[in-house]
């Protein structure tokens, strides 16, 4: 799992939790948050994990506007919505009522959750309040008493992508933009409501760790806890599991100000020798604290300084002193960073370039047949691929400016009759360039007329040729990430090939998302999903530096009524920071300010 999050329980599989953290609030820190969505809830909730957002606040104002008052001028207060899928308009949030103003910035902000797997479409509803409500609080004002100046829409990504966050909208009327009236403009300005972006990096090592297993060495990991005000503790972090070792090196993990949240608080750092039955044996504790002793100076960091280590206990299972033992925790590195967001980078003009492959062999059955998984129904239904490319393509596409997708298919035969396992969608030897979802759409039913479907099911050329996209863009462009939506059908008969591609393409700025269509046996994209903790090996034994794939079967997502978009975008802005971050790589503007210092 590339995005990284907090669990509940150290019992389950074996999960590095930690790294980097996409959003620093969860939903169970806020009591009413806009955009929550239930689904993602579920999700996550069922795997005992939280959702993770992030909160951002809308500043609103206006420019020339109608002016309905004969005496004076009008008296705006704007609206915000949430649109549902199914056209409902769900209110956020209302902003104070300025008085005979045309041209208002309004202070109160409109809060809302960001979730970058979801398409967020947003309604803006301006109003002149009449002056016999201006008493009224404004959440108490019936709209349909008020007059009104005007409405626009975009969707939430389309204001945090703007390099300075902020949307200028013309406004319309209720009948849709197309009429020529000039209602004025409204823009939007996002700003994420982080407290602090202040981090820290600590790489820990033990030794003389117990021996707690019988035919072999302790597997050990750490889990980092943080002690709240009712006197609980709450899981922040866990490292990844050490094999057969009682003096393990931890990978460096990052906390930040959001999960520690102030210096003075303890953190309960335990060891634990993992159990595959997900019953994990305590193996000692230590209870260390950052001090408000300078910046960040505290009691990890003068272990780090002293090079000094802290003992380990053991909790006593009677009433009686905790039992003290030989082990020792170490704290290899210890440095203060700032902690960017994935808004920080994306705002700033970090893009996400989206590739497609789509499956097109035999066992997808054939497309004129109404059960195949590859069947255009005249009615206008999407198959499952077309769902697939429509509902990921529709939330990357707001993150690339060109919108220009790279698509191809593979274990098709092509018009030559070879079967190729990596030829262009749109049938064009020179290109393989498609514009927008809609291009990927058209070029993958004109695809269905003009390439036999055959077999067998191989991903290494598609993954290499995107791997080879990712890499050459290093040398010239390194604002820019990419991520291939691979659609199959089928059981891979070149796993050990794929498992190495993606152990190479682990180094580059690259993510890949597996949809699984049909009822087929999906084990080994479960084995190609780092979910488990173990991360992939290539057949020369050499270890991916991250997990780059996402794997969501579509039975799954339709019985656990999630959707597929939310199920698989939800770790990719974890991987993206990963990747940005193992490498020092700061958003553009932040380069920008250090270059002219």
């Amino acid at each position: 799992m590339g995005l990284c999050l907090s669990g509940s329980d150290v019992r389950g599989g074996k999960q590095a939790v930690g790294g980097a953290q996409l959003r620093p609030t969860t939903a169970a820190d806020q009591n009413n948050v806009s955009g929550q969505n239930d689904a993602v809830d579920f999700f996550f909730k069922s795997r005992g994990l939280q959702a993770l957002f992030t909160q951002i606040e809308l500043s609103l104002s206006a420019s020339k506007l109608r002016d309905l008052d004969i005496a004076s001028k009008s008296d705006p207060m704007a609206v915000v919505y949430a649109k549902k899928r199914d056209g409902r308009l769900e209110e956020i949030g209302r902003t104070e009522v300025i008085m005979n103003n045309l041209n208002p910035a309004w202070i109160g902000k409109i809060s809302i959750a960001f979730q970058f797997e979801i398409v967020q479409p947003l309604v803006f509803r301006v109003y002149d309040v009449d002056t016999k409500y201006h008493n009224i609080p404004v959440k108490m004002l019936k709209l349909e008493d008020q007059d009104f100046l005007g409405e626009a829409s975009c969707v939430l990504s389309e204001i945090v992508t703007k390099q300075n966050r902020t949307l200028t909208l013309k406004l319309h009327n209720n009948y849709g933009p197309r009429v020529s009236r000039n209602f004025g403009t409204l823009s939007v300005h996002a700003e994420e409501t982080v407290a602090s972006k202040s981090a820290v990096e600590i790489a820990f090592r033990c030794s003389h760790l117990q021996n707690v297993d019988l035919f072999s060495k302790s597997d050990p990991f750490l889990r980092i806890s943080r002690i709240v005000e009712s006197g609980n503790s709450v899981p922040i972090y866990k490292t990844e599991v050490i094999n057969n070792n009682l003096h393990p090196i931890w990978r460096p993990i990052t906390l930040s100000m959001q999960q520690f949240v102030s210096k003075e608080n303890p953190l309960i750092i335990e060891c634990f020798d993992f159990n595959t039955s997900g019953n994990h044996v305590l193996m000692g504790f230590s209870i260390s604290v950052i001090s408000k002793i300078q910046k960040s100076v505290g009691d990890l960091e003068k272990l780090y300084q002293g090079r000094t280590g802290a003992t380990f206990m053991l909790p006593s299972t009677q009433c009686g002193h905790d039992k003290v033992l030989k082990s020792q925790l170490f704290v290899e590195k210890f440095v203060e960073k700032e902690q960017y967001s994935f808004l920080d980078y994306i705002s700033s003009g970090f893009e996400l370039n989206f590739m497609v492959a789509v499956d097109f062999t035999a066992s997808n059955g054939n497309p004129r047949n109404p059960n195949s998984l590859h069947y255009i129904d005249p009615s206008g239904r999407l198959n499952s691929y077309q769902q697939a490319i429509m509902e990921i393509g529709e939330v990357i596409q707001f993150y690339d400016s060109d919108r220009r997708f790279p698509a191809w298919g593979f274990g098709g035969k092509t018009f030559d009759g070879t079967v190729s396992h990596c030829f262009n969608l749109n049938g064009r030897a020179g290109g393989f360039e498609v514009d927008g979802v809609e291009g990927i759409m058209a070029a993958y039913a004109s695809a269905l007329n003009n390439v036999s479907l055959a077999g067998p099911t191989l991903f290494g050329q598609v993954i290499n040729t995107a791997a080879r996209i990712a890499g050459q863009s290093l040398s010239f462009d390194r604002s820019k990430y990419f991520v291939l939506l691979i659609i199959t059908d089928g059981v891979l008969t070149d796993l050990q090939e794929t498992k190495d591609a993606l152990v190479r393409a682990s180094d580059l700025p690259l993510s890949i998302l597996i949809v699984g269509v049909g009822g087929a046996d999906f084990t080994q994209m479960e084995i190609l999903d780092a979910d488990n903790g173990r991360r992939l090996e290539s057949s020369t034994d050499r270890v991916a530096t991250r997990d780059i794939v996402q794997f969501v079967p579509m039975r799954e997502v339709h019985s656990g009524q999630i959707s597929v978009v939310q199920a698989l975008l939800e770790e990719l802005p974890g991987q993206f920071l990963t990747y940005m971050r193992c490498r020092d790589i700061k958003p553009l503007n932040v380069q920008m300010a250090q270059t002219c210092a």
